[in-house]
């Protein structure tokens, strides 16, 4: 390939690698894409963790140096470039997409502030945990909505029990929002107090009250009210205390300050309610939402032609509905095999290419409940339309939906190691984190 060749070859630019970005990357570095394309992913983390998994993470109940895919590992794997880095601007002029500095945890930089150029660039960044302005959480509550987030809460909570054991008080753990993650923490932090029973005098001591807070009237809001009523007698039965109809006016360092007034004592807080993208995508002279999500088209495009974006910071609302897709993997997924399967045809047209369209399929929803159970509603479509699973169909359909994920990263047979690895490790090793 000549010099011209090179320099006139499409770059191609994913920042944000969950599971839609590190997705297009892989199918994509995979690929002979038209013109010798280029393609480079872009990651403030070194690593990627399943998102839906994060919970597990941070009970311990899953170890993350097995669940983690590291980005120069699957770069060279998949042949694709991987720059670390956090974006925080946009030069649309110029095609540049520009990243904060590298500082190191004592203040030294190690990498400034640099540019990166693309042709096409894809933003799949994600979203987190949304405060909604109230005050403390920031100060005095945990999110796990990242890696790095989920890893830190449970090294406090490994020191936690570590002081349950030696003064002998309970821990209560307070939890705010009743979604997916908040009611799948409170069930994995069960597992991982009776996990802890079996390793002696750690365990004993090292007993948790769980409260989960919801605003709302119910838990799993977005699910059937049988599953929500199911899982919160579930819930019950495990020993956590649910609050409904109940909302946090502010976090305080030894607990959650309800309406009225009320204080629920809490060693540790939990902040799991609300979705929003990071505030800078607001500031790119692009159409967003209040949430900061970038408003795309049916080709997943933003109102530049050159940029999409895909996963939970982008808004689509599909054609006859009046509110756009939530903020889910399934989401995520289906997005990255559109854009996966689009953009090679835009790159090898000489003039606008328009796809057929985004259409999102509903395959329904699960939530898991540790080893404890598990339920889920079916995809409004086929022979089970709107159809409900519980108990061990339900796990193994949430176990197959990650197992999936692991296959279009690292390919079915590689992928199918894995699982026997994680199955042999899941009888060799402690069932919970202890170092």
């Amino acid at each position: 390939m000549g010099l011209a060749q090179q320099k006139n070859a499409a770059r191609v630019v994913i920042v944000g690698g969950g599971v839609a970005g590190l997705e297009i990357a892989t199918a994509l570095g995979k690929q002979r894409l038209p013109h010798n394309a280029s393609v480079t992913l872009v990651d403030a983390d070194s690593a990627h963790v399943w998102k839906p998994m994060l919970h597990t993470i941070a009970a311990g109940t899953r170890d993350l140096a097995q669940q983690q895919t590291t980005y120069l590992a699957q770069a060279t794997d998949a042949h694709f470039a991987f720059q670390p880095g956090a974006m925080s601007g946009l030069d649309r002029e110029r095609q540049e997409i520009i990243l904060n500095p590298i500082i190191t945890d004592d203040g030294r930089e190690l990498v400034p502030a640099r540019r990166i150029g693309y042709d096409k660039l894809i933003i799949a960044i994600g979203s987190g945990a949304n405060d909604f302005g109230t005050p403390g959480v920031l100060e005095h509550c945990y999110m796990i909505d990242s890696r790095r987030k989920a890893d830190d809460f449970n090294q406090e909570i490994r020191l936690r029990m570590l002081r349950s054991m030696t003064d002998g008080k309970t821990l209560q753990v307070a939890i705010v929002g009743g979604g997916a993650t908040g009611v799948e923490l409170a069930a994995e932090l069960v597992q991982l107090s009776e996990s802890a029973e079996a390793y002696g005098a750690l365990g004993k001591a090292a007993k948790f009250q769980i409260v989960l807070i919801e605003s709302g009237p119910r838990i799993l809001a977005s699910f059937p009210e049988e599953i929500s009523a199911a899982t919160q007698k579930r819930l019950a039965a495990l020993g956590v205390t649910v609050l409904l109809n109940r909302k946090v006016q502010a976090a305080q360092a030894d607990g959650l300050v309800l309406d009225g007034e009320e204080l629920i004592p809490a060693g540790l807080s939990v902040w799991a309610a609300g979705v929003k993208a990071p505030a800078f995508l607001s500031t790119l002279g692009l159409p967003t939402t209040r949430g900061h999500q970038l408003i795309v088209n049916d080709d997943l495009q933003t109102a530049d032609p050159n940029i999409y974006a895909v996963g939970d910071c982008a808004s689509y609302t599909l054609p006859g509905e009046s509110t756009p897709l939530p903020p889910t993997a399934q989401v995520a997924h289906q997005q990255a095999r559109y854009v996966i399967e689009l953009l090679p045809k835009v790159l090898d047209s000489t003039h606008a290419y328009a796809g057929k369209g985004f259409a999102y399929r509903d395959f329904g929803a699960l939530v898991s409940l540790a080893n404890y159970d598990a339920y889920g509603s079916l995809g409004k479509f086929g022979l089970f339309n709107g159809g409900l699973i519980k108990g061990r169909m339900a796990m193994l359909s949430h176990i197959w939906l990650y197992r999936s994920h692991q296959a279009r990263l690292y390919g079915f047979w590689r992928g199918g190691l894995l699982w026997l690895v994680d199955l042999i490790n899941s009888r060799l090793r402690p069932s919970i984190r202890l170092d």
